[in-house]
Formats: structure tokens, sequence, C-alpha cells
């Protein structure tokens, strides 16, 4: 993450935590019978995944890599910009629950989509807003709301999501994991990531858990 006030203590934070643990988080979907999953990027998924757990309906959320076409991409590697791929999360929910548009509102509602190729404090294409469907139908409701929200007036400027057929979601790293709730003292966790996830509560209250 780029913050520049806390570049340096996030940076011997960073290298810490990687020492410690390079083992990729494993995701095994038989955990969540009768789920659906979907995969969205929209700046640092520290924050991303901490948003869509606090909806109703969300059963878990893994933070990770998409977009790209880099096979075991690392952290390391994608935050760096070293590849194509965007730090993105996989949101798995109940769909009885929580419907597939109302996911997409939540990710809209949560972060700016018209700032190209980043998200304050975070930039580059490693961190670009992004949509990854992986249904035709998943395709034409990110576009219909897209396309809705642009012609609405609700934004100045053009909206810059990418929407994209998923190749392949990529776990990080383990550590990644529930990053925020685990780490709730860490200076950009402070600084970014729970202000972040407080705006998100403040805004839509009848989406929370």
């Amino acid at each position: 993450m780029k913050y520049p006030i806390l570049s340096l203590v996030l940076a011997m934070f960073l290298l810490s935590c990687n020492a410690q643990n390079q083992e990729m988080a494993k995701i095994d979907l038989s955990e969540y019978p009768n789920t659906k999953t979907a995969v969205f990027a929209s700046g640092c998924f520290w924050c991303v995944e901490a948003i869509f757990e606090s909806v109703k309906g969300v059963k878990e959320v893994y933070s990770g890599y998409a977009g790209g076409t880099e096979n075991n991409p690392t952290y390391g590697q994608v935050s760096s910009g070293r590849t194509s791929h965007t730090e993105s999360v996989l949101v798995i929910y109940d769909p009885k629950i929580v419907s597939y548009q109302t996911l997409l509102e939540v990710f809209y509602g949560s972060h700016n989509p018209t700032t190209v190729n980043g998200q304050h404090p975070d930039y580059g294409t490693q961190y670009r807003s992004g949509i990854y469907y992986q249904s035709e139908e998943e395709k034409a409701l990110a576009t219909a709301y897209r396309d809705s929200l642009q012609a609405s007036g609700t934004y100045e400027d053009p909206i810059a999501t990418e929407i994209a057929a998923l190749k392949k979601f990529w776990p990080a790293e383990e550590y990644h994991q529930d990053f925020e709730h685990r780490n709730p003292n860490q200076p950009y966790v402070k600084a970014v990531s729970i202000p972040r996830l407080n705006r998100f509560k403040a805004k839509f209250p009848g989406l929370l858990k």
C-alpha cells in the first residue's frame, strides 16, 4: 500500500509478514453449500474485504488477485505493479439473502469508480476498479448497472470500472485474509481501511449484519 506518511512503517511491517508466512490461502467452496461467488476490485483488498464481510448474506470473503494473465502471482509482484492483476476479493454469498445486484450496489457505493488506476491513497493498475463476471447474467447485470449509474449523473467523470470475464481468482497469502479484523491497530488499517469501512456502514445501514 502506498500511503506516503506511513510508507516506511508499513514497508517494515510487510517485510516482517513476508518473512513469517508466504503460504497462500486455500479456498474450499464445499464449506459453503448453496452459495454463489462474485469477484470485485476497488483498491486495497484489506479495505474491500472488510466492507463486503459486513454485508448481510455474505458468508466469507477472500483477498486475492484477478484481472491478469500471470500464474501464481504473489503480493510482492502484484503490489509493485509487476503483473497485470489487480488486488481483488472473492465474495461468497447466499443468494437467498443478498443478490448479485445488491453486491453491485455495495461495490459502487464503497469507492470512487471514476478514479483511473487507483483508489486513494493507492495508485497503479494493481489498484484499479474492476468487476470480474463468471456468467453472461453477471455480465449483463454489471454492464446495465454501470450504464445506469453513468446516465444518472451521479458522477461528473466517466466511470472507469473494468468489466471483464474472470479468468482465475488467485487467493492471496494467508496473512492478508481478515487483515483489518486481525490488525486493527496497523497504521494503514487505522488511517485508511477502518475509516472507509465506517463511511460505508453509515451509507448503507440496512445492508449490515
